[in-house]
């Protein structure tokens, strides 16, 4: 698979966000390990996950758990960046909170290590600003674990413009990537996706397809994308990737995935090079 850079680290150009393992939904585990060996055997070296992935609020860290087992039982797993995340919660009852006060980033950190079993996390990121805590200090927590090396590499989640410069300028410029949500049919990041382009910093897209509910969708519901996936004798999943690898050097989707055929198709994209005729029609798609 083709590489592009996080910070000083390579990854695969198509990584995996794990979500769907764990959350509603999500497959017994024995096919969550076969998905999570069939990324690595496809050349994913980017997984994504968070504290937050999970059902019961007695099983917080269920996603950070799970793939540490898968890594340990694959020969590929220690080339693996795992990028974290800290500051959503999930009380059990299907809703999503937040808390970006320090003390509990650092906590959460301290927790994510312990399930994911190493010593300095890979990425950490911030994942959703709490608007009851100033965004510096939830930041300056983030800066801080930098500082004492139990994180390797810093980013943010769910940002703006302004809060990115903020993050850098906290980080002082250790901001190595922003993960925002983007699709065909979400694009209001595409702000925030230049700017990542200008500061030379990881873009990481977050629900490529528009979602669990609505991947299925995407053929039927973005036609050029259909038709340029025939044209290639590929899949609407694997163009959609490859349109957003084209949009920036910066790019690296993590597009969800709770089976291995799944993983597999995504994998493919990194392969996929579209004219810029189809650039420029999926653009104004």
């Amino acid at each position: 698979m083709h590489t592009r850079r996080i910070g000083d680290v390579r990854v695969g150009s198509v990584g995996l966000g794990a979500m769907p393992m764990s959350i509603e939904g999500r497959p017994d585990e024995s096919r969550s390990l076969a998905t999570l060996h069939a990324a690595l055997d496809a050349g994913v070296t980017l997984i994504d996950t968070a504290d937050a992935y999970h059902l019961g609020a007695d099983e917080v860290g269920h996603n950070e758990t799970l793939i540490a087992k898968a890594l340990a039982s694959h020969d590929r797993g220690g080339d693996v960046l795992v990028a974290t995340k800290g500051g959503h919660l999930r009380p059990g009852d299907g809703s999503w909170t937040l808390d970006g006060s320090p003390g509990h980033l650092k906590r959460a950190c301290e927790a994510s290590l312990r399930r994911l079993g190493v010593e300095a996390i890979g990425l950490y990121q911030f994942h959703r600003p709490d608007p009851r805590v100033p965004y510096a200090d939830s930041v300056g927590a983030v800066r801080e674990l930098l500082d004492e090396g139990k994180i390797r590499m810093a980013g943010i989640s769910n940002a703006g413009p302004e809060q990115i410069r903020e993050a850098g300028e906290i980080l002082g410029g250790r901001l190595v990537s922003v993960q925002n949500q983007f699709s065909p049919a979400f694009r209001s990041s595409e702000p925030e996706l230049r700017l990542c382009g200008e500061l030379g910093i990881a873009f990481l897209p977050y629900s490529p397809f528009g979602g669990i509910a609505r991947a299925g969708e995407l053929a039927a519901q973005h036609v050029p994308f259909a038709r340029i996936a025939r044209a290639h004798g590929a899949s609407a999943h694997q163009v959609c990737l490859a349109w957003m690898l084209a949009r920036s050097p910066v790019v690296v989707p993590i597009p969800g995935a709770s089976r291995p055929e799944s993983v597999r198709d995504s994998a493919g994209a990194a392969g996929l090079v579209l004219s810029a005729g189809e650039i420029a029609e999926l653009d104004a798609a």
